[in-house]
């Protein structure tokens, strides 16, 4: 296996795993780790076929287009607004997920470090004001933070894993939590689940990074997907697994409770940090590629001009919606990070469904993901459920 087919798996796998991860045993706990390893298999295969179909959308469209470009070829004026009005939502509702999650856990350090007490409003200042500053600062500096930064969690979370893996208890893994409505577990569960597979958004650089390689960018979605879905696995089963469903499931959503929780469990000082270095740096990494895909997402929206005032501009439009949501809703880590699957259904199930039946009229040649409209029922039936379980939750 070449380096650049191996590259683009982690690009995937990376892409992929983030804050997400962080929310699953909190959002899965009523479930308990069997139904929630069910209903992981199953948002893996939708992610998967969905990726896939977006392979052979962008295969044919012609190596070098984006989204935007393919969906205005397939689906006109009236398809890209709604392909950027999701995207903007998506990228909206994870940031400010992810300042809510960010400043509870900045709030967190400064008690544990420091004996500072930090309102929520201060908290949520500084965790903008400190690493909002990236996204202005471009694609090169986050990249090389990025790339320190992730490594650095990899490490983490292979310390956390190895390390908690003899501490799990069958006994844990097989309770669940006690609820009142069973139903309302799963519906809360799905929207969160599916986001954390949500990778779609780097298929068209890998299909002009590896040349439109068909047989090599296949590969690469199927490896590139399944490492999330390992990593998912043994994150629910080292939490669910040693804290128990009920115990997490009584935390109500709180992230730096679960941190705090899971340091408990492991005697090592060294163990403990690793704990709270991979949460904070599952919640950084993701933030700032959100953060910089949103600013120069408006930035070309707005052409503001490349001038301090112009950057100014641009930073204050990013970040003042998610701030204020942040703000007014402390508690929404899961609530936000759930609502990012109603516009992410938009953008890789509906859209890419679209096109792909739009494509195959006029390209019957090439590659092509077997299922047929089989497969497009399934993937739609499934997109429709993921949004009724928001709404649902939402209401």
């Amino acid at each position: 296996m070449s380096l650049k087919i191996l590259g683009s798996i982690a690009i995937v796998a990376g892409t992929a795993i983030g804050a997400g991860m962080l929310a699953l045993p909190l959002a899965t706990a009523a479930l308990g780790f069997w139904q929630a390893t069910v209903l992981m298999l199953v948002i893996w295969a939708l992610a998967t076929y969905t990726s896939l179909l977006m392979l052979e959308i962008n295969l044919k469209s012609g190596v070098g287009d984006n989204l935007f470009v393919i969906t205005g070829k397939l689906l006109g004026k009236k398809g890209q607004f709604i392909q950027s009005a999701s995207f903007t939502c998506l990228l909206f509702a994870l940031t400010a997920a992810y300042l809510t999650g960010g400043s509870s856990l900045l709030s967190l350090k400064a008690q544990t470090l420091l004996n500072i007490e930090l309102s929520h409003t201060a908290a949520v200042l500084l965790f903008t004001g400190i690493l909002g500053g990236f996204a202005a600062m471009g694609v090169a500096w986050v990249d090389k933070v990025s790339r320190l930064l992730f490594s650095l969690m990899v490490v983490a979370l292979a310390l956390v894993l190895l390390f908690l893996l003899p501490e799990v208890s069958p006994a844990q893994v097989m309770t669940q939590a006690v609820t009142d409505n069973p139903g309302n577990a799963w519906l809360a569960a799905i929207p969160v689940v599916f986001t954390s597979f949500g990778f779609h958004v780097c298929i068209a650089t890998l299909v002009r990074y590896l040349d439109g390689d068909a047989k090599a960018l296949r590969k690469v979605l199927l490896i590139g997907s399944t490492i999330p879905l390992a990593c998912y696995i043994l994150w629910l089963l080292v939490t669910l697994g040693t804290l128990g469903g009920p115990a997490i499931h009584g935390l109500e959503g709180s992230l730096p409770k679960l941190v705090t929780a899971l340091q408990a469990i492991v005697a090592s000082d060294i163990i403990s940090k690793a704990v709270s270095l991979f949460a904070d740096l599952a919640l950084i990494t993701s933030f700032l590629g959100v953060t910089l895909s949103l600013y120069d997402f408006l930035a070309e929206l707005t052409r503001t001009a490349n001038t301090f005032i112009g950057r100014l501009q641009t930073w204050l439009i990013t970040f003042i919606p998610p701030l204020l949501c942040a703000l007014f809703y402390p508690d929404g880590f899961i609530a936000v990070l759930g609502f990012a699957a109603v516009p992410l259904v938009f953008i890789i199930v509906f859209l890419p469904i679209a096109m792909a039946l739009r494509q195959r009229y006029s390209h019957s040649s090439g590659y092509q993901v077997a299922g047929g409209k089989v497969g497009f029922m399934l993937a739609a039936s499934s997109g429709l459920a993921i949004v009724f379980a928001q709404l649902w939750v939402a209401l």
